[in-house]
Formats: C-alpha cells, structure tokens, sequence
C-alpha cells in the first residue's frame, strides 16, 4: 500500500510541476524569438542502502525547441530574425557570450548597438558601436552599414558585422536567463553562411493548441493520482479494521 501512495504522490507533485513548464510556453506564445521548452516524464527507481524497491515519477526538461518560429514582418529596417539555422550573438549581462533568434535593434545615446532584450550586439571584435548617422542598413550576411551624418546619400559605409553563429545544436542550452549558451561556456565560431533579413522578427515556435492539450491532459493525470491516494488511505483504513477485529 504505501508503494502505491508513494508513486502515486510523487505523480502528483511532479504532474504540477510539468503543468508549470507548459504554462510558461503558453504565456510566451507572442514572445518573439522564444524557443519553447520540452517536457517528459519517467519513473526513476529509489537507491539507498538497501536494493531499489521504490520507485518514484520525475518531470524533467530534456530539451529546448531550437526550431524556427514564424517571420513577422514589421517594415522597421533595425528589426532582423535569422532565416534558417543560426543565431545572433549578444553580450549577457556577467559579460559572457550569448545567443537569440531575433533582434528588434536599437542604438543607445552612446552609440551600442543593442537587441530588443537590451543586450549589446557582438560584432567581429566585441559589442558594435556605431557612430553618429542618418541611416543604418543591416545586409543579409549582417553587415552593418551607415550614411554619415552630412554624407552624400549615395555613400554607405561599413561599421562592421554582427556575429553570426551556427554551432551544433546538441551543444546548446537555454540558461535561466532565457538567452541560448554553450554548454561549454565557451564563445562559438562565426558562420558566414548564417543569413539574416530585415524588417522582419521571428515569432515564437510554441504552437498554442498542442500547448493547452498538453496542460488539460496533464490535470486530468492529476486528479488520477489523486484518486489514487484516495484508494490507498481507504485501504489502510480498511487493513486496519480487519487488524482490529482479528
């Protein structure tokens, strides 16, 4: 009987804690480069001194979605998604090397270029800064090209070129932060066959119906465990009352 309870408590417990991660993915079904993140199941057997005879459920987070969302245009010429694989790389806030999807870009008063989240954006030698300008224009491969202030409007010239990465994705991770990191820690390559397009952001890939069948399917496993414990506290009642009699 408590073999029964035990499993049947740990379901329970770990089911809300599954239902959480789906919920996260349905709040940020219009978060624009958001990748959602994979949810399983499993029993895993309880070790101690003696041989396993217990086991228990555990949810746990496999995977993150790396998959690309929908491009959604916006006319806005700082507005730039990766088409295909990649990702742009960013400066996290301890200063290590991170990664997003989309960037809705933006220049700060002191010229760095920076993604929507805030983040600077990494260029061949660091965080691109760009000088007083009319005009930027982002090129496919990335390159950032301005018009002077004064300049002719025929004369662009280059700043420099946002870094552009296409690592293994098995290698990848979704930090805490909500930014895409190596596993290793370490910077990846630039890839000059990673493309990007302007006027255009990438939308989250969470398909929101998939999303609510998951959670609705998920209460109802819980309100099984809950019976279930139900069942086995009616049994030890019962076992007890026949220990009673006897």
């Amino acid at each position: 009987m408590d073999k029964m309870l035990y499993v049947a408590m740990t379901g329970a417990s770990q089911n809300a804690l599954a239902q959480k991660a789906h919920a996260n993915n349905l709040a940020n079904v219009s978060t624009n480069g958001f990748q959602r993140d994979l949810e399983q199941a499993r029993s895993m057997p309880v070790f101690g001194d003696s041989f396993p005879a217990r086991a228990f459920a555990m949810s746990e987070r496999p995977a993150t979605d790396f998959s690309a969302g929908p491009l959604v245009e916006t006319g806005r010429e700082l507005d730039v998604a990766v088409t295909g694989d990649g990702f742009i790389a960013v400066q996290a806030p301890d200063g290590s090397e991170a990664y997003v999807r989309t960037g809705s870009l933006n220049i700060d008063a002191l010229g760095v270029l920076r993604a929507g989240n805030g983040m600077p954006v990494m260029g061949n030698g660091g965080p691109i800064a760009v000088p007083p300008e009319q005009k930027v224009e982002v090129g496919d491969d990335g390159t950032i090209s301005i018009r002077a202030m004064g300049e002719d409007p025929r004369v662009m010239a280059e700043v420099d070129r946002i870094k552009l990465v296409n690592p293994d994705i098995k290698t990848m991770t979704k930090g805490t932060d909500g930014l895409i990191h190596t596993k290793s820690g370490q910077p990846a390559d630039a890839d000059v066959n990673v493309r990007v397009v302007s006027g255009f952001l990438q939308g989250s890939n969470v398909n929101a119906v998939e999303e609510m069948t998951s959670v609705l399917a998920l209460s109802r496993q819980f309100e099984l465990h809950v019976k279930m414990m139900k069942a086995a506290e009616e049994g030890d009642q019962a076992m007890a009352r026949v220990l009673q009699i006897g």
